[in-house]
């Protein structure tokens, strides 16, 4: 059997299935793409989902891949074991309800046998327990004894993932020989040793689960294998583990050959020989799929395996930074499978130069502040590292907490993680309150102080809403980064740009910055400090790396309409000061596609008429189609022709001149219309004051007007319909309705008021005489505030002269209402006072004028104490 490299057997599965009627797509990127379940692509399938789903239909109904994979479940046993590791790569066949379990065995018998050339008789299938189907075809159709096909369980041999499509698989294992075997006397196919290695596995999704293990059977049924890469090299080339394969075993010698050590004379180096063989790989590829370091996510995993392995290439004794030094092997050794490794290799060697520099900085320190952690355990008979002493080691010397506990676990301690996770969780929380927001994506003003001050962006969008350019700088929310994926938000710098940036009250531009195969949404666009113009957004799909050229699209409609608002806003100012006067000037303004705001100098509101007068000169400018005309000249030259120019606003030597006709000329950098006619039309929306000498307008215009009207014609349908009226003779009917109302009112007022009287009854019998003057003190049930005035006023009228004083109960609640004649009031009587006095005894307070006063309380059982304190606090009134 000839022993086929890497790099041959990747080519040769390919062409055998594309030879099949498959179409042989690239890996995806490890990014997975709207799948927000995975952090990483980790299998040849999980790409593909939505052609299993039917979410998307596939480019072809049979489809092959060489896919790059990483798992980092047994990150911890990786280096440990030869058989363990975090880069793969899965050579998978996939039928999309095309062909099934008959196509998808015998090919994978043939690719063995016929085209790798592996020996038949070396080979045992395995099939699901009950898939009768599967053993038959192996047994009847590709001549396999029965005593060679293992039936397995559930456990082994059915891929399900919760609800939703699965089926029994079929694994092919291959019998390496006795000496990879464990000698043990029952040693077959499923025992753990490295004997027997299963090498390819068809899934055959056939059932559909519900979630309670009830399974239907599916009307398409997919095929999905998968068959690892590195696996399938061990057994052709009879190596002991995949870090003997060739790709692997060049990378391997390299580690070797600068770490001046030979693999396997001392297992302890070979730990760290394999670790770093195995996470440069992994680093490598998922730097070129444009993940960067970070604290976050996938950034985070591509940090924890970067720092691993710098620090294993410490005990190694490897001198200085290594790590481009290994990655341009891994790039030599994979690009004829992924050219875009070479294509991408100098932002590969500056993201691993750059993470090494950063963590060397501290890495020493870091192991040392962990010496001191350990003697103090020791001291205490302590063997767990605390969760704040492990968080100090990552933020401040920027260990991963799997670093931390691979150290501690090489000396006996534990970490407490679940420790380090709450003080994870504490910091993060009083960093999101600490940071001030400085535009949408609330990204410290810090990230961008880190760019260098020699960037700069020239503007280049008053003509044209389409241009290509390179990126400079590429910043995420936590820094400078060289690339950036699918899901980030993220701010993107280039020479030369078309979106215009918040500036001079008008509001960004939104759109989008492409490559053939990656979009970023833009949502705003700021400008810095040194001219620097950052877009703000979102990566929709694929990648951004420094150095791109990419084509910017300023969205159209968006641009259009801010235009034609800043426009009507020049006419706005030139408006106002013809029918209000020159001392009109602008003190703000605010432009978005959807509506102007204008704020200007003027001391009272403005009145319906003017108000009238200002929209009507607005829109004569507009109908009279005046060509708006843009011009660079001299701030001297512009003061000559009349610009006017912002109270208090800094200009350059030269400057840019709006000129709409002969009626509006001023000094502006916005974006506008070319001509008048296009605004369509303007309506005032609002008026008011915002400051001492400060008034506002708000309007809009062209469509944003038709919108308004729109709106207002559906509000007067909408009050018709209600008033059974038509919008014709809705007023006509509201005038009636009123009348109606008002007569209705009076009618309730009269007879609230006879009730009242009803319900007090005659109380003129409960009068009595405090110094010589009449206090009338009741109480009545039910009666509102109203009530009780005008019982008041008819008790007055009664009484000639004197003080009525009325308590009520409504619902549990108090009320009190005094009034005094003009007589009373003479000989010293005061209601305001009269209520003070007594309204504690209701559990409120209250008080008011010398002739007429109320209260409110919530404690009806106060009510009479009340009424009989009214005679004693009278009586301290009376001269």
């Amino acid at each position: 059997m000839e022993k086929y490299g890497v790099n041959e057997l990747r080519k040769m599965f390919l062409e055998f299935f594309e030879s099949k009627g498959h179409l042989a797509m690239k890996s995806f990127s490890l990014v997975p793409h709207n799948d927000n379940s995975l952090l990483l692509i980790n299998s040849g399938m999980a790409p593909l989902k939505p052609y299993f789903t039917g979410q998307e239909i596939p480019p072809r109904r049979r489809v092959t891949t060489c896919q790059k994979c990483i798992r980092t479940g047994d990150i911890e046993n990786v280096g440990k074991t030869a058989r363990h590791g975090t880069f793969f790569e899965m050579l998978g066949n996939f039928s999309f309800g095309d062909y099934f379990k008959n196509e998808a065995i015998a090919w994978s018998w043939e690719f063995l046998t016929e085209v790798v050339g592996l020996d038949p008789n070396r080979l045992y299938p395995s099939v699901y327990q009950d898939d009768d189907e599967a053993f038959d075809i192996w047994n009847k159709k590709i001549g396999i004894p029965a005593d060679r096909i293992f039936r397995f369980g559930k456990e082994d041999n059915f891929w399900e993932h919760g609800a939703g499509p699965c089926g029994p698989c079929s694994e092919i294992y291959y019998d390496r020989g006795e000496k990879y075997g464990c000698g043990k006397p029952g040693c077959t196919v499923g025992c753990d040793c490295d004997r027997y290695m299963e090498v390819w596995n068809n899934v055959f999704t056939q059932f559909d689960n519900d979630g309670h293990n009830n399974y239907t059977e599916l009307v398409q049924k997919n095929i999905d294998t998968g068959m690892g890469l590195e696996r399938l090299a061990v057994v052709v080339q009879d190596v002991d583990s995949i870090f003997d394969v060739d790709t692997l075993e060049a990378l391997r010698n390299k580690v070797c050959e600068l770490a001046g050590a030979v693999y396997k004379a001392d297992e302890k180096k070979d730990v760290s020989i394999r670790l770093i063989t195995d996470h440069i790989r992994s680093c490598t590829f998922m730097i070129s799929d444009g993940i960067m370091p970070s604290n976050e996510g996938r950034g985070y995993v591509l940090r924890r395996l970067l720092r691993r392995a710098a620090r294993h290439g410490r005990l190694l004794g490897i001198e200085g930074k290594f790590l481009a030094n290994l990655s341009e092997t891994v790039i030599n050794g994979s690009k004829d499978g992924y050219p875009e490794l070479e294509e991408k290799k100098e932002m590969i060697f500056k993201v691993l130069t750059e993470e090494e520099n950063k963590f060397n900085k501290t890495i020493d320190q870091g192991l040392s502040i962990l010496s001191d952690m350990e003697e103090e355990m020791a001291k205490a008979g302590a063997k767990t590292l605390s969760g704040d002493n492990a968080f100090k080691l990552y933020d401040t010397y920027g260990f991963p907490l799997d670093l931390t506990k691979e150290i501690l676990e090489e000396k006996g301690f534990l970490v407490d993680e679940e420790g380090f996770k709450a003080a994870m969780n504490v910091q993060r929380e009083t960093a999101r309150k600490a940071r001030k927001t400085t535009n949408y994506m609330g990204a410290d003003a810090t990230i961008y102080e880190e760019i260098d001050p020699s960037v700069t962006t020239e503007f280049v969008g008053y003509d044209r809403l389409v241009y290509e350019s390179p990126i400079t700088v590429l910043t995420t929310e936590e820094a400078v980064v060289q690339a950036i994926t699918e899901g980030e938000t993220a701010t993107i710098f280039v020479e030369e740009t078309p979106f215009y940036a918040t500036m001079g009250g008008q509001q960004a531009d939104i759109g989008t910055i492409t490559l053939p195969d990656a979009e970023f949404e833009v949502k705003d666009v700021i400008k810095l400090l040194g001219g620097k113009v950052g877009h703000i957004g979102t990566v929709k799909k694929g990648m951004f790396k420094v150095g791109d050229k990419v084509t910017l699209t300023v969205d159209e409609k968006n641009r259009v309409n801010t235009g034609k608002n800043h426009s009507a806003t020049h006419l706005l100012q030139k408006a106002l000061r013809l029918v209000l006067g020159n001392h009109v000037e602008q003190a703000g303004s605010l432009v978005t596609c959807d509506r102007l705001r204008f704020d200007f100098t003027h001391f009272q509101a403005l009145t319906a008429e003017e108000l009238s007068r200002v929209e009507a000169i607005v829109n004569e400018e507009i109908q009279a189609s005046l060509p708006v005309d843009t011009k660079i000249m001299s701030i001297e030259d512009a003061k000559k022709s009349g610009a006017m120019a912002l109270f208090g606003e800094k200009y350059g030597d030269t400057v840019r001149v709006v000129n709409m006709g002969d009626f509006s000329i001023e000094l502006c950098g916005g974006t506008h219309v070319k001509n008048t006619g296009v605004i369509t039309t303007f309506k005032i929306v609002s008026e008011a004051g915002i400051a001492a000498g400060v008034r506002r307008i708000e309007a809009l215009t062209g469509d944003g007007v038709f919108d308004y009207y729109k709106a207002m014609e559906d509000k007067v349908e909408e009050i018709a319909k209600t008033l059974k009226a038509t919008p014709a003779n809705v007023t006509e009917k509201i005038d009636h309705l009123l009348a109606e109302l008002k007569a209705l009112q009076s009618e309730n007022e009269s007879l609230k008021a006879k009730m009242a009287q009803e319900a007090l009854g005659d109380v003129m019998d409960q009068v009595q005489e405090v110094k010589g003057v009449k206090l009338l003190a009741t109480k009545v049930e039910g009666v509102d505030m109203n009530g009780l005035r005008d019982l008041g006023d008819q008790l007055k009228t009664k009484l000639g002269e004197g003080v009525v004083l009325i308590a009520s109960v409504t619902d549990g609640k108090v009320s009190l209402m005094a009034t005094a004649t003009d007589g009373a009031m003479k000989q010293g009587a005061h209601a305001g006072n009269l209520i003070k006095g007594i309204a504690a005894l209701v559990g409120g307070g209250g008080g008011g004028r010398p002739n007429m006063a109320q209260a409110g309380g919530k404690n009806p059982a106060g009510v009479e104490a009340a009424l009989t304190k009214a005679a004693e606090v009278l009586e301290g009134q009376i001269k």
